[in-house]
């Protein structure tokens, strides 16, 4: 029961340092989530449960990283390929012979052995940690993929060093072909666990279907005990299982298209599930590092033997130190000071590095006390402190200092409250596109031209010269429609259509040019273009719109739809040459090709209904959440203010009003 309620509590403290960074967003969430731990561990009802290294290693940092493994671009992760391993091995190497002998001269009660240990424990990055840093960081794409992909790759050649380190501070003994050998065997040993095993796993997964077993709760079963598996497999057979579950984590990457394309549902409820799994362990990995800090710090500051202050300044020193390190070997690498300078502070040390420090045994094999445990453990802990609170504090100003002064002036305030509302309706994009299915394809397309026009329209709006750009619009939707007008004359002298069929056409496409054309309405050029476009296909029969009910319906469907995938083409030619006005040529593209879509499904058949689906509310209810999301996003990395981000926050919530009242109306009158 204990233990149940320790679970308990710790989940209650996850769910409270989420509540807290909404008030302090410019604290990031692993330095509330260990604030958490440390404020825990001296509550009196929790039971301490001690960290046990390998559980660890099992329970948290295997799924983070086989995550990592499957999340990270592949095809940059393999250009990165040569600085990745200069930094995930020779930047280790480098580490632990530079820093192992200046640990030993500094603090030499500390063996040389131990103090070569102690550095290659301190020297892998932590990839939970780096994690955090993206979500409030702005880091280039190609700066964080590789920090990304060294975090997933160091981990394994700090422990090797580190069991070596350990291995000689016991035996007294040391062999450097032995251990360079060891090394390579342990290293690929584990990528070729990780990478058969992953297989494995996914052709289990892909015979289950073939057999027609296509439950979704057994497929999500196999996918979380997956990591499990393949960590356990490669330490087992004793090789790196860290690796093992990166492996698998890549391959998994490269078959996720082909195993869940045909199972929407499989992959929306993969990423759910993983979403929780993740958050749960990020919270669990920090917390369980705040319970552990005021153990290891009361080991040293109640022992006599050591000077508290002297303490203090051993791990600024050696942090110092790794920093120093750090940045030489970047700088050495590409000779740029501040690129080398973002690196070194988003080299963070996490709780694997704790981790690793308590599997230091307390005894030699002869019963002598290992010497400087305690004192290794409080400098581990100490230099993950300094190092992600360094982070935390210098990174944001580095990466958004030039930002925020430009912000302030007045010209440029209205122009940011445009670019984060663009940014809102763009997750909503996203989340719409991502959503989309076979199923409910007509809604996402639709939903998804709605956002688009609303985009278009604040791109527009947002310029000094947005006249000249209507204008412009108005100009290349006319060029396209002329594109119809010639394709409907190029039908009619081929005797491809009848002479009725010709008037029809060119009378609907004369309506719409002279909307277009109209001064007056130069503002709303995209909607009334829109409008025009349903206006041809709906309402009552007559002589120029094209009704479903329209005995020559499907003659004149193929006819239209030769008439847009023309005005396509030119557009797509437009689109090639031009150069000021490629974004607007591209929006127009994008609703001619809606409507090629609405004609070749026939979904202007029941385009009458006013009904809103329960596929479209569900595609504009996801959307809404990840526009709620994204302000959230926003204000915790300091790009928008709290006024701006309430002012976004209601706009979300009255559509979202909006969506649930008119699915009400519509359902009443249904079963009225």
């Amino acid at each position: 029961m204990e233990l149940l309620i320790m679970v308990l509590m710790l989940l209650m403290l996850i769910g409270l340092s989420n509540v807290l960074h909404r008030f302090i967003p410019f604290v990031p969430v692993p330095i509330i989530q260990i604030a958490l731990g440390v404020a825990a561990a001296y509550m009196p009802g929790l039971h301490h449960v001690p960290l046990n290294p390998e559980l660890f290693l099992v329970l948290f940092i295997a799924p983070l990283l086989f995550n990592d493994g499957k999340i990270i671009p592949r095809d940059e992760l393999w250009r990165l390929r040569k600085y990745i391993l200069l930094m995930a091995l020779g930047l280790v190497l480098a580490t632990v012979l530079i820093a192992g002998p200046v640990i030993h001269w500094l603090i030499p009660a500390i063996p040389l052995a131990a103090a070569f240990a102690l550095a290659a424990i301190l020297s892998p990055t932590d990839a939970v940690a780096v994690g955090s840093l993206s979500s409030r960081v702005k880091l280039p794409g190609r700066m964080m993929r590789l920090l990304e992909g060294e975090a997933l790759m160091n981990d394994a050649s700090g422990l090797v060093a580190f069991n070596f380190a350990i291995a000689a501070a016991l035996s007294g003994e040391f062999s450097l072909p032995k251990a360079v050998g060891s090394f390579i065997t342990i290293a690929v040993g584990g990528l070729l666990v990780g990478a058969v095993l992953g297989f494995a796993l996914i052709w289990l997964r892909l015979f289950l279907r073939r057999l027609g077993i296509e439950d979704v709760t057994l497929h999500m079963l196999i996918i979380i005990v997956t990591p499990f598996v393949i960590f356990l497999a490669a330490e087992e057979i004793h090789v790196s299982g860290i690796l093992a579950v990166v492996a698998g984590g890549i391959v998994h990457s490269i078959e996720r298209e082909r195993l869940e394309s045909s199972s929407s549902r499989l992959r929306v409820v993969s990423d759910s599930t993983w979403s929780v799994i993740l958050y749960v362990l990020n919270g669990l990995v920090f917390i369980l590092l705040g319970l552990e800090i005021p153990e290891v710090i009361a080991a040293v500051w109640d022992d006599p033997a050591y000077n508290n202050a002297q303490a203090i300044g051993y791990i600024f020193i050696i942090t110092a130190l790794l920093l120093l390190i750090r940045f030489a070997w970047v700088w050495l690498s590409n000779r740029k000071a501040r690129s080398a300078l973002l690196m070194t502070l988003s080299g963070v040390r996490g709780a694997l590095t704790l981790a690793a420090a308590f599997s230091i045994p307390t005894v030699f094999i002869d019963g002598r006390v290992f010497p400087g445990r305690s004192l290794m453990l409080y400098i581990c802990a100490g230099v993950i402190l300094l190092t992600l609170v360094s982070a935390s504090i210098f990174l944001p100003l580095l990466t958004r200092g030039t930002k925020k002064a430009e912000s302030q002036t007045p010209e440029t305030r209205g122009l940011n409250e445009r670019e984060a509302r663009m940014r809102v309706l763009e997750a909503g994009l996203s989340t719409i596109r991502e959503e989309m299915t076979e199923e409910n394809k007509r809604e996402a397309v639709e939903v998804i031209s709605e956002y688009n026009r609303r985009l278009q329209q604040m791109r527009m709006e947002g310029r000094v010269d947005y006249r000249k750009e209507w204008r412009a619009a108005i100009g290349i939707r006319l060029e396209a429609m002329k594109t119809e007008r010639e394709a409907v004359l190029s039908l009619q002298r081929e005797g491809k259509i009848t002479a009725a069929m010709e008037s029809r056409l060119l009378t609907s496409l004369g309506q719409m040019e002279l909307i277009l054309s109209n001064k007056a309405f130069p503002k709303r050029a995209v909607l009334l273009f829109w409008l025009a476009m349903k206006r041809l296909f709906r309402g009552k029969k007559g002589a120029t719109r094209m009704s479903p009910d329209h005995p020559n319906w499907e003659s004149m469907k193929q006819v239209k739809l030769i008439c847009v995938r023309r005005a396509i083409e030119r557009l797509k030619e437009m689109e090639a040459a031009g150069e000021n006005n490629r974004e607007i040529v591209r929006s127009v593209l994008a609703d001619y090709r809606e409507i090629e879509l609405l004609l070749q499904n026939d979904w202007y058949k029941d385009a009458g209904k006013t009904e809103k689906s329960e596929l479209r509310r569900e595609l504009e209810l996801k959307a809404i959440q990840s526009e709620r999301n994204e302000i959230q996003a926003m204000f915790e990395q300091g790009d928008i203010d709290r006024q701006l981000a309430g002012s976004l926050r209601s706009d979300v919530n009255y559509r979202e009003a909006n969506v649930f009242e008119s699915h009400t109306v519509h359902a009443d009158g249904a079963h009225g």
